[in-house]
């Protein structure tokens, strides 16, 4: 009983005292309406159908910074006492539902005739106010295309599952600096939305992710994007100590960095799926 004592005063000490530990802070919008039901087979036709589903979520805030802490840019891997592990193109697969291979999801740096675009694929066109010509806000997108005429044609349907799609792009999937916003360099491939599913968007997907683990290495970095919900659910599933862990720390739900720290150092050789690990 003693021990346990000194050691729960141990981590309240190295709690109290954190030192250069940062706490990230989220760029995810998330998706900010209800997909309408006639919405869902074009959802599923481009395998976004899973990614659609994802509309509210807890994220650990301190369990991502600590991976952060752990990440190694030149390997693109998490440094563990067990080996390096990371997140890889299964996982995307598997946790997901996108393809991983297929064509390459890229984009044009610049878009000739915005407003003909917007109008042939969203059917109608943001002013100069809700546009930034590289971007378009999710209000907007929300603002146009939550809710459905009853008795909306199939032109108007296809415009709203495309206006959906961005949605979860920008705010779940591939969030970057653009906070309430979603780039325009994904509108053009999805103009035909019977070819959307032949992207790689599992690959742009972890690319993204990986590039923005490497930016928040740098000590300056104060807040993350890219497709949290992975990062956070791969850490639980390949290291199963960390879901349960706010049963086991004693206090009160309360998931420092510290603890989390802590926890990966004791545990990481018990608890990591070695599916995902490389040996050092």
């Amino acid at each position: 009983m003693d021990s346990l004592i000194k050691n729960d005063e141990h981590i309240s000490n190295r709690i109290n005292n954190m030192g250069p530990y940062r706490a990230l802070r989220d760029r995810v919008n998330g998706l900010g309406y209800l997909r309408d039901e006639p919405l869902i087979p074009y959802l599923e036709l481009d395998r976004f159908g899973s990614a659609a589903l994802i509309r509210t979520f807890d994220l650990r805030y301190d369990l991502i910074s600590t991976l952060v802490e752990r990440w190694r840019s030149k390997t693109h891997t998490f440094h563990l006492s067990c080996g390096d592990c990371t997140v890889t193109l299964e996982d995307v697969a598997l946790q997901l539902g996108f393809p991983i291979d297929g064509s390459v999801v890229t984009g044009i740096s610049t878009i000739s005739m915005l407003a003909a675009l917007y109008y042939s694929l969203l059917g109608v066109s943001p002013n100069d106010a809700e546009s930034k010509f590289t971007s378009l806000r999710f209000s907007w997108l929300k603002a146009n295309f939550e809710h459905l005429l009853i008795n909306a044609i199939e032109l108007e349907v296809m415009c709203a599952a495309q206006a959906y799609i961005m949605h979860i792009i920008g705010g779940v999937l591939m969030s970057n600096t653009n906070n309430n916003r979603v780039h325009l360099t994904h509108l053009p491939l999805l103009t035909d939305l019977q070819n959307v599913r032949s992207y790689s968007w599992g690959f742009a997907i972890l690319a993204m992710l990986y590039h923005e683990l490497y930016r928040t290495t740098k000590p300056n970095a104060i807040d993350i994007g890219g497709c949290l919900v992975l990062l956070q659910s791969w850490a639980l599933y390949r290291m199963s100590f960390m879901a349960s862990m706010e049963y086991q720390s004693g206090y009160g739900g309360s998931y420092t960095i510290l603890i989390y720290h802590l926890m990966t150092e004791q545990h990481a050789r018990e608890g990591v799926s070695y599916s995902s690990i490389r040996d050092m």
